[in-house]
């Protein structure tokens, strides 16, 4: 009797049995994260949180060792090759868990290789999660500009909108008194610091004199006060020019009419001229769209920056930026 040949079951099969010893230990779970040494993962230097980061804190850290040695790191941090020392790895993301597991003695950390991470994707993952601060992000956004990109591209790449970019790209060179409220942690808020720049290049000595009265909050409603007063002054002190339509109490003319009279180009008993409204026209026009998911309305008595850009006011907060109009959509055009 010839038996027959059991074909796949010869240990020739099985190839070259070196290979299978030199593949990476999954921690016994197919597809599953390495357990690798501490001792090979690096971190990476232009990485965008700076060391002054709440999360990297001491009592922050130690909150997060605490649990890591309990319970271990549950979620796998991800990492690169090391482009120059082959067998070390960079962190992309998990800088937190990892100096934390350091901190708990622990000897490894479970983690992903993704070899395709560039900083940008390291910005995007923080600011979902709200692990950056506003320095960082202008940090991060000045290193970009410098490398040649365009805000517009930036804000492409992170996922935010152009104003975004706009506002924390006037971070990265404020004016000393807004700079040290900026940098002590007095204020915070990217849009107030904006606000302060704008109120700050028309009126420096005041902001500066407001700024050095340690007990005021910088909060928006603040420096909204602050703009109404700066303007209302400023507006005082050019005597306030009127509107050529406007009617005079006492002489009854409007002011047209006035200093037409006072250069002898109309007789001193010149009738007021009344205007009567054209029904077919807006006496003013408010023209609302739709910016980022928010109402606003386009700001018509400034001039844009550039072409096919506009100044925009938000309806909710009253906030004004700078918007390219492809990013807005109309909504409605009204009578203010």
């Amino acid at each position: 009797m010839i038996r027959p040949i059991m074909s796949g079951l010869g240990l020739d099969s099985l190839g070259d049995l070196s290979d299978l010893l030199n593949q990476p230990v999954m921690d016994g779970k197919t597809n599953g994260p390495l357990q690798l040494s501490l001792d090979l993962i690096d971190e990476d230097p232009n990485q965008p949180r700076h060391a002054d980061n709440p999360g990297f804190s001491k009592e922050s850290l130690a909150e997060l060792a605490e649990t890591i040695e309990d319970r271990g790191v549950k979620s796998p941090i991800s990492v690169r090759e090391h482009p120059k020392i082959e067998g070390r790895y960079i962190i992309n993301h998990g800088a937190r868990r990892y100096r934390a597991s350091r901190i708990a003695g622990k000897d490894s950390i479970p983690a992903f290789i993704d070899n395709d991470y560039s900083e940008a994707d390291q910005v995007i993952e923080n600011l979902q999660r709200n692990e950056l601060t506003a320095r960082e992000i202008a940090d991060f956004i000045g290193r970009e500009l410098a490398k040649g990109k365009k805000k517009s591209e930036i804000a492409r790449e992170i996922g935010k909108s152009p104003a975004f970019v706009t506002q924390h790209v006037v971070l990265l060179d404020l004016p000393d008194p807004i700079a040290i409220a900026f940098n002590t942690g007095r204020a915070n808020d990217v849009t107030v610091i904006n606000e302060l720049v704008k109120d700050y290049k028309k009126n420096p000595e005041e902001v500066r004199l407001w700024l050095a009265d340690d007990s005021q909050e910088l909060t928006r409603g603040s420096v909204k006060m602050l703009h109404e007063f700066l303007e209302d002054k400023r507006m005082h002190d050019a005597g306030e020019v009127n509107d050529s339509n406007t009617v005079d109490t006492l002489p009854r003319k409007t002011d047209a009419e006035t200093g037409e009279s006072e250069q002898g180009q109309k007789s001193s008993d010149a009738k007021k001229i009344v205007k009567l409204d054209d029904p077919e026209k807006l006496k003013k026009a408010i023209i609302h769209v739709n910016h980022d998911g928010r109402l606003a309305r386009l700001i018509l008595t400034r001039r844009p920056p550039a072409d096919g850009w506009a100044w925009l006011k938000y309806e909710d907060d009253g906030h004004e930026f700078e918007a390219e109009l492809t990013t807005v959509q109309l909504v409605a055009l009204l009578e203010g």
